[in-house]
């Protein structure tokens, strides 16, 4: 079973031009924890989608991971 972070990753990485700048830094928070998702700047756009739709779908995905791992995990994307 694949962690959140791990999840996040690899949606991440599938989707960008640039699939080694992709990085995924945790921090832990009283409710669980926060993964910032860091992507090169000409994939932000990409990452999160017209409307953000695309980075909703990406929370959801790992909201699902996080859930059936146990915990509680928040997503920001950040360029």
């Amino acid at each position: 079973m694949a962690s959140p972070r791990e999840v996040l990753e690899f949606v991440a990485r599938n989707l960008v031009d640039d699939p080694d700048a992709v990085r995924v830094e945790e921090e832990a928070d009283d409710r669980g924890a926060i993964l910032h998702l860091i992507v090169a700047d000409d994939d932000v756009g990409k990452v999160i989608g017209k409307g953000g739709r695309t980075a909703r779908a990406i929370r959801s995905v790992v909201r699902a991971a996080a859930i059936r791992a146990g915990t509680h995990v928040m997503v920001e994307i950040a360029g």
